[in-house]
């Protein structure tokens, strides 16, 4: 489609879609009576989910931000702890944390694929740091290798656990094996601009079994209800910390039929990825921008198309103009050591350059399931067309 044909229309920045058998479930759901956490729906999609990703438990939660603070409680942060977060991230990441007591600790990115610097995180290391929180940014894993590597042999005052945040992965993979499996715990998002969603949702991932126990006990609002369900106490009573994190059954039979549609909706990111990808590719150089970076040994989660221009000034106007045609481009985080909030959590100050940097640079494309490749075209042409009329 050439530029001259284009017609301005709205084109969002994320759509949802029904992959499957999402209505039937909810009927389903509805009908057999169980619509609360923890009933049979529920129970299928943490069957799934083990199989894929493994680990010894998993544990569906209202949000992704709900799963990272069921991880942060079983850490059991103590005065003085800080944890590693990076920079260019979500607040959730680094607030759960915060909530339980933490001082941060915040890192700078890559510059190829906007993950966890392990090299910042040697910098960062001391003897106060509980944990380290990589974020597989667009669902391409950061550098496991070199951040694992940084941790091994560094205790801390009680050792450092690696958490992933692993928002943007599901499905995604790192030198042959799952993202999501290479921490003590995992998070998962299913909100609606995820891959798979039920409009809201989350999951915690257990990578360990001497976790899975109290993890069950902060998920049923800080009772021990699940011993009391197996037998193994007459009565279930408050035991410890707690809050209520289950994700309704009504919405995991929703978030079912999304996953058992996991191939379809992966071929349809892939080809729009693609799309975008080899439509840009021939003027990368010319115009100044750099796509994303998918290092050979891992496997992409196709979570979204982002363009980095040359600079911030050059990436606003390019917003502009694209917001302008009704294509609904957008931005990403901004550094959370650069915010108030940040500033006032943070353990010390730290540098983060490559967060800056690429921030400012950073344009997101529209990227859902339902996207035809034809509007994919209309779009770059426009964004070409946005960059090469700027000063």
């Amino acid at each position: 489609m050439a530029v001259s044909d284009w017609a301005p229309k709205s084109i969002p920045f994320n759509a949802p879609a029904i992959e499957g058998d999402e209505m039937a479930y909810l009927e389903a759901a509805v009908r057999d009576g169980h619509i609360s956490a923890k009933g049979p729906f529920t129970a299928k999609v943490v069957e799934l989910l083990r199989q894929q990703i493994g680990g010894a438990e998993v544990l569906l939660t209202t949000s992704c931000t709900a799963a990272l603070e069921l991880a942060a409680m079983l850490l059991d942060i103590e005065p003085g702890d800080t944890v590693i977060v990076p920079s260019f991230t979500f607040v959730t990441t680094a607030m759960a944390f915060v909530r339980e007591g933490a001082q941060l600790l915040f890192a700078d990115i890559e510059p190829d694929t906007l993950g966890l610097d392990p090299n910042h995180v040697r910098e960062l290391l001391d003897d106060s740091v509980r944990a380290v929180v990589p974020v597989h940014y667009a669902g391409v894993g950061c550098d496991l290798t070199g951040i694992r590597s940084e941790l091994a042999g560094r205790s801390g005052r009680r050792g450092i656990d690696l958490i992933e945040d692993n928002a943007h992965g599901l499905f995604g993979r790192y030198q042959g094996n799952p993202l999501g499996s290479f921490g003590r715990m995992s998070t998962l998002s299913f909100h609606e601009t995820k891959n798979f969603s039920c409009g809201e949702g989350g999951a915690l991932v257990l990578n360990r079994s001497s976790d899975v126990e109290r993890a069950h006990v902060l998920y049923d609002k800080g009772t021990n209800r699940r011993a009391f369900e197996g037998g193994r106490v007459d009565e279930y009573s408050w035991i410890d910390r707690g809050s209520s994190f289950g994700l309704a059954d009504l919405l995991a039979a929703y978030l079912l039929a999304q996953l058992e549609a996991q191939e379809a909706v992966l071929s349809k990111r892939r080809a729009i990825s693609g799309c975008y990808r080899e439509l840009l590719e021939p003027h990368t150089e010319r115009l100044g921008l750099r796509l994303p970076a998918v290092p050979a040994d891992r496997v992409q989660a196709y979570h979204m198309f982002y363009v980095l221009l040359p600079d911030r000034a050059s990436r606003d106007r390019a917003l502009r103009k694209l917001n302008a045609d009704g294509i609904m481009a957008t931005t990403h985080y901004v550094p959370l050591h650069s915010s108030l909030m940040g500033s006032k959590v943070a353990a010390r100050m730290t540098e983060c350059p490559v967060t800056t940097e690429m921030s400012g640079r950073l344009l997101r494309l529209p990227f859902f399931n339902g996207l035809d490749l034809a509007t994919v075209a209309a779009i770059v042409d426009r964004l070409v067309a946005a960059v090469e009329a700027s000063p």
